[in-house]
C-alpha cells in the first residue's frame, strides 16, 4: 500500500531532513512537499543522513489538494487550539483506525503543517481524520521532525503487513458519502449548520467499511422518500 507523508510549506531544511531520516528508520519511503523549496537546500541531505533516496525522490505540489488527489484516506496532525473540529484521535487511535482502513483502501497519507502555524482550517477540511500528540504540559508543540518520528514509530507496523486485503478496495466510498450527505443537508435546508457539517466530516472518517456501506443504504432510502 502506498503511504506518503506530506509536509505543507515547511520552512526549514533541517526539519525536512529530520523527517526524511525518521521515515527511513521506520520503513516509510515517499515524501511529498507542498509549496516550499526549502528541501532543495543542501542542509536537507546533510540532516537526512542515510535517507538520501527519500530526498532524491521528493515530489513537490502547488497545493494540499493536489498532493491528496490520488489518496483514498488522509490524516492530518494539528494542535487542538488551531482547528475548529471537535474530534482528535491520538497516535494510538490512528493506528487502530488505519489498520482497519488498509483492508479496503489502496492509499493513505499523513499530513503535517507549517512549523509556526500548522494547517489552515481550509486545509484541515480536506482530510478525513485529525490527530494530535497529547502533551504532559502546556508546551505548545513538538518540532516538526520530532512529530514525524512519533507518528512513523507508531504506524511502522502498518508498513510490515503484506497480506492481501480481505475486502475489495473501495477508496471512493467515503468521498461518495460526503457528497451524498452534503447534498442531503442542502435539501433539508441545514447546509448552513457549520457545527453539524464539521461533526459529519469527522465521523465519516471513523467509519469501517461495513458501517460505510450501511450508511449508503440508509441515505439511499432517505433520498428515495424525499
Amino acid at each position: 500500500m502506498r503511504f506518503p507523508l506530506i509536509l505543507v510549506s515547511p520552512a526549514r531544511p533541517e526539519n525536512i531532513g529530520a523527517a526524511a531520516r525518521a521515515m527511513k528508520t521506520m520503513g516509510f519511503s515517499e515524501l511529498r512537499i507542498v509549496q516550499s523549496e526549502a528541501w532543495r537546500d543542501p542542509v536537507t541531505r546533510i540532516v537526512a543522513h542515510g535517507a538520501g533516496d527519500i530526498v532524491d525522490n521528493i515530489q513537490h505540489y502547488s497545493s494540499l489538494s493536489a498532493a491528496l488527489a490520488d489518496i483514498d484516506f488522509s490524516v492530518a496532525t494539528t494542535a487542538r487550539s488551531r482547528a475548529k473540529f471537535r474530534y482528535y484521535a491520538t497516535p494510538q487511535q490512528v493506528e487502530t483506525i488505519l489498520r482497519e482502513k488498509q483492508q479496503w483502501v489502496s492509499s493513505m497519507a499523513l499530513v503535517f503543517g507549517r512549523e509556526d502555524s500548522g494547517l489552515t482550517n481550509e486545509e484541515l477540511a480536506q482530510v478525513d481524520l485529525l490527530t494530535g500528540i497529547p502533551m504532559a504540559n502546556d508546551y505548545p508543540s513538538l518540532n516538526l521532525g520530532q512529530a514525524v518520528m512519533v507518528y512513523c514509530y507508531q504506524l511502522a507496523s502498518l508498513r510490515q503487513i503484506t497480506a492481501a486485503p480481505t475486502l475489495p478496495a473501495d477508496g471512493q466510498q467515503l468521498d461518495a458519502l460526503r457528497q451524498r450527505l452534503s447534498t442531503l443537508l442542502t435539501r433539508l435546508n441545514v447546509d448552513d449548520d457549520e457545527k453539524l457539517a464539521d461533526w459529519l466530516q469527522q465521523r465519516i472518517g471513523l467509519l469501517e467499511q461495513r458501517d460505510s456501506a450501511m450508511l449508503h443504504r440508509l441515505l439511499h432510502d432517505i433520498e428515495k422518500n424525499l
